[in-house]
């Protein structure tokens, strides 16, 4: 296949700094980095100067954590979406609009091609490639790792050291050993000693939401007001969509609301395990469904 140009979905980390470079190597192309912010936090920026070090011709980072929650949380939670009674779809939501502002780029760049981090085992390589097709019928779409032969984590180290890609050395020198995804609404963990179900995962893992045993003995009583299906104030203060679902994630939170674990089912046919925090959506989830038991449709 040929490709001149290719919009990489970038978040900073080991595997999309690898791609970067290969992306370069294997295609001879042009590679353009898109880092959404839809409310990860840190990382965000993190990510620009990686993107300079690895010979990205282009950078974009947009901030799009508002049109996140407005146009796709609230529309999910306005129809009481939940994946196999459990899962809040924190990351799945997420990703038809990176998939959006990718095609943008695209046709702003001249781009002739597309490529996520995605792997071949999960659902996000079907999330992104199907919103792809959608938008850009025609474009060329890349994913790594159903193509490369950096089969093992050694593989890849040795491929960052024979490059000279900055990275950090995630699993020796961070706390967190788990795959992790973060936004607004929600972060996951997976993989790791979570591979075994028999294991519960430590306190220490979780990073978003205090125990049961640790939350305040006293509740605390949130009034929300809903406009369209819509909430619009918390406790009388009116806000914007990103500041509901922050507000929510603070008193949820505190409270320890939020916290799964589960095994789900993958639509390439495999079993996963996950462990979820998603504070202020459940909030939302159970406050929109009491709503509509008010009411005779």
């Amino acid at each position: 296949m040929s490709v001149n140009k290719v919009v990489l979905a970038y978040s900073g980390g080991l595997d999309t700094s690898i791609i970067l470079k290969w992306l370069q190597d294997t295609y001879q192309c042009e590679v353009v980095t898109f880092t959404a912010d839809i409310g990860q936090g840190d990382e965000v920026e993190e990510a620009r100067a990686k993107a300079e070090a690895c010979g990205a011709s282009a950078i974009y980072i947009d901030d799009l954590t508002e049109e996140y929650v407005r146009d796709f949380v609230f529309p999910m939670f306005r129809a009481n979406a939940i994946y196999e009674g459990e899962y809040l779809l924190g990351t799945s939501i997420a990703r038809p609009l990176i998939s959006k502002r990718m095609i943008e780029i695209a046709n702003i760049e001249g781009a002739d091609a597309v490529s996520h981090g995605a792997t071949g085992k999960g659902n996000d390589q079907v999330r992104f490639e199907l919103g792809f097709y959608a938008l850009k019928p025609d474009v060329k779409v890349i994913a790594p790792w159903r193509e490369w032969d950096l089969n093992s984590r050694n593989d890849m180290l040795a491929y960052c050291d024979k490059h000279n890609i900055p990275i950090e050395r995630k699993r020796e020198n961070s706390k967190s050993p788990y795959s992790m995804d973060a936004n607004l609404l929600h972060i996951s963990y997976e993989g790791y000693d979570l591979e075994d179900p028999w294991v519960a995962p430590g306190e220490d893992m979780w990073r978003w939401s205090a125990s049961l045993e640790n939350a305040p003995d006293t509740p605390e009583e949130i009034e929300l007001t809903y406009k369209g299906g819509d909430i619009i104030a918390i406790n009388g203060k009116t806000m914007t969509p990103a500041e509901v679902l922050r507000e929510l994630n603070r008193v949820g939170n505190k409270h320890g609301v939020g916290r799964i674990d589960i095994v789900e089912n993958r639509y390439v046919g495999m079993k996963s395990r996950g462990c979820y925090e998603t504070p202020g959506g459940t909030i939302m989830l159970k406050a929109h469904r009491a709503i509509e038991s008010y009411y005779i449709g």
